[in-house]
Parts: C-alpha cells; sequence; structure tokens
C-alpha cells in the first residue's frame, strides 16, 4: 500500500510542474505586448528621423534596442525555462531551431539572464548620460543624485553578474 501512495504521490508532484506552463504563455503574451510598444516607437520616431538632433535620434534607437534585448530575454526564458523545469520542445528537427535550445541548463540561463539585465542596464545609463544635454542647470542637482545611484546599481549588476560566472564556475570545477 505504502509503494502505490507513495507512486501517486510522486505523479503528482512530477506533474506539478504543468502550473508552470501558464507562465510561458504569460511570458509570450507579454513579448507581443512589447511588440505593440516597439511599433508604436518606430512609428513615432520616424517622421522625425531628418528633424531630430543626434542625440535624440540616438536616444529613440537605445530604447530600441533596449526593447529588442528584452524580448530576446523573455525568448531565451520561455524556450529554457520551458525545457528545463515543464517539457522539452519536439521542433522536429525543424533547421531554424536554435543551436543553444535545449544546451541552455538553470545554471546557463541565470547567467544569460543576468547579462541580458546588465545590458538593459548599460543601454538605460547610456541613455541617461545621452539625455543630460537636453537639460537645464535647476534639473542637474536633481539628476546628478539619480545619475549616481543610476552608476551604483549597474555597478552592483555588473559585480553580481561576475560573482554568478564565478560561481558556477567553481560549482562546474567542484563537480568535475
Amino acid at each position: 500500500m505504502k509503494d502505490r501512495s507513495e507512486h501517486l504521490l510522486e505523479t503528482f508532484i512530477f506533474n506539478s510542474r504543468w502550473i508552470l506552463a501558464p507562465f510561458y504563455v504569460g511570458l509570450i503574451l507579454a513579448m507581443a505586448m512589447l511588440l505593440v510598444k516597439f511599433g508604436q516607437e518606430l512609428i513615432h520616431i520616424m517622421p522625425h528621423t531628418l528633424d531630430s538632433t543626434e542625440s535624440q535620434m540616438i536616444l529613440a534607437i537605445l530604447t530600441l534596442v533596449d526593447m529588442s534585448l528584452v524580448a530576446s530575454l523573455l525568448l531565451i526564458i520561455i524556450f529554457s525555462g520551458y525545457e528545463n523545469f515543464v517539457s522539452k520542445i519536439d521542433t522536429g528537427g525543424h533547421e531554424d531551431r536554435p543551436d543553444w535550445m535545449g544546451k541552455v541548463d538553470f545554471s546557463g540561463l541565470k547567467i544569460k539572464l543576468i547579462a541580458s539585465i546588465v545590458a538593459i542596464s548599460g543601454i538605460e545609463l547610456l541613455k541617461a548620460f545621452v539625455n543630460i544635454s537636453t537639460m537645464t542647470e535647476a534639473d542637474m542637482a536633481l539628476t546628478e543624485r539619480q545619475m549616481l545611484w543610476r552608476v551604483i546599481i549597474h555597478v552592483v549588476l555588473v559585480v553580481s553578474g561576475v560573482l554568478f560566472a564565478l560561481m558556477d564556475r567553481i560549482a562546474g570545477t567542484a563537480n568535475h
């Protein structure tokens, strides 16, 4: 009797992984919403291409790059998370299957996640620095403090990323 009840419990626990599937569907919907905002931003900046300053155009392009990085990050999380925690994705050997798909484990996912967050933070920091040239002196006092915090947060993210990578390397070496 114990073996049967234990088997039922383990089957129930194993099948509970499917609770994660709606989260990944939600992330796909979030990616679609991001696409709408990307299109909206692109349509917004296109008519101003000729009359924008260089810094305004750089800011607009950095915003598009930022959104594309977030969308790529979502795709990595969706593919890797689903394959690592729910079920393997059967693409039938499709020629467009990304090489990394099925090879990114949880450890690799963490590294890709922190690297993407650092890249996004770097772009946001660059946008803030480019935006400084358009500010008045009255805004600068407040902005200096904000910029300091943005730099501190970015440095913390970079250091965290390096520490994550170092911990994974140490753990990988210890396992061999």
